[in-house]
């Protein structure tokens, strides 16, 4: 357990914007978590969870409590017809994925190179190319923070929908602990995604080839945050019914929508985005990237303010266009 005070947030955020918090809480085992909560210099501060910290874009200092948990650890069970995997919240989500299709146990390769940790994945309903966490999650240990006690929820209690979650309708409430994934033994690559299958390029679609395809799409289309500030798609792909796709798409010919269940459509915030005229343009050291339109990316020195300044005019324009409303994917802090 690690609590520092004024903590430098920098390298706590994929955006590497600059900000600060009161404290930092580091912790290696649950059990230390409740050590500290009901301490006198803590008490009445607010609490926000952090993982790998990329999604989350800070447009000022936190004036509370940033928990960051380190819990480690993978282990295997075997479930009838499936493996089941617990792994600690605070391992790396790619490298999980990795663990597995290693071990040529498949179901996870298409959320490759995902960045962050294992504890955040429930909290945004991570998904990439056909593919989304609730397809694979058993359950989410949790830790209520407010109360100290411990809870295990199944797929089902989670509420997850499209990049959502009840962990991230209820922010502060809870800390992960570890999560358990259940991967089927009688696999099948899901190759529907397009540009997927092409990718494998006629090779055998084992987990680690179609891990290795996804990696490689992803690392042409997605800057490196390593090297270049950004969280990933900034914005969600919007949900509109089929009747206002219909009439979008009589209005914007060449429209792309991907059928989403019940009369819905899911439409291409990077679509509308670059049709706005943004891929690529800088505004300081605030930008759109040029190789996909919905990654905002930090050039050296913008702040959290000036990325969501940039954000803002971005949704406006595509509203002001399209009549579609974008919603960020990662957490504006404060909340905004």
């Amino acid at each position: 357990m690690r609590l520092v005070a004024d903590a430098d947030l920098r390298p706590l955020n994929s955006f590497r914007v600059a900000a600060r918090a009161r404290w930092l809480l580091e912790l290696h085992a649950p059990g230390e978590f409740s050590r500290l909560r009901d301490e006198a210099r803590l008490a009445g501060l607010p609490w926000l969870v952090v993982g790998g910290g990329s999604n989350l874009l800070f447009v000022d200092d936190y004036p509370g409590v940033v928990v960051r948990p380190l819990f480690r650890g993978r282990e295997w069970h075997e479930d009838g017809d499936a493996w089941r995997l617990r792994v600690g919240a605070g391992e790396s989500w790619h490298e999980t994925v990795r663990f597995c299709v290693e071990a040529g146990r498949g179901g996870l390769e298409n959320l490759s190179l995902i960045p962050g940790t294992v504890g955040a994945a429930p909290v945004q309903n991570i998904g990439a190319y056909g593919v989304e966490l609730s397809d694979l999650l058993h359950a989410v240990e949790a830790l209520e923070m407010k109360s100290g006690k411990r809870h295990r929820f199944a797929v089902d209690a989670c509420g997850f929908a499209y990049r959502h979650s009840r962990f991230k309708a209820e922010p502060g409430r809870w800390l992960i602990l570890a999560v358990e994934l259940r991967l089927p033994k009688r696999w099948r690559p899901r190759l529907d995604y397009p540009g997927v299958a092409e990718a494998l390029a006629g090779a055998e679609p084992t987990p680690r080839a179609v891990s290795d395809a996804i990696c490689a799409i992803r690392r042409r289309k997605l800057p490196d945050p390593a090297a270049l500030g950004n969280a990933g798609s900034f914005f969600q792909n919007p949900l509109v019914t089929a009747a206002d796709y219909a009439r979008l798409r009589a209005a914007h010919p060449g429209m792309p929508g991907y059928p989403a269940g019940a009369g819905r459509v899911k439409l291409s915030a990077a679509w509308l985005i670059e049709r706005c005229g943004w891929r690529g343009r800088r505004e300081g050291d605030a930008g759109v990237s040029a190789e996909h339109a919905l990654v905002l990316v930090n050039h050296g020195r913008a702040s959290g303010a000036g990325l969501w300044a940039l954000a803002r005019r971005i949704r406006d324009s595509v509203a002001a266009r399209f009549g579609v409303e974008l919603e960020p994917e990662p957490r504006v802090i404060p909340d905004q």
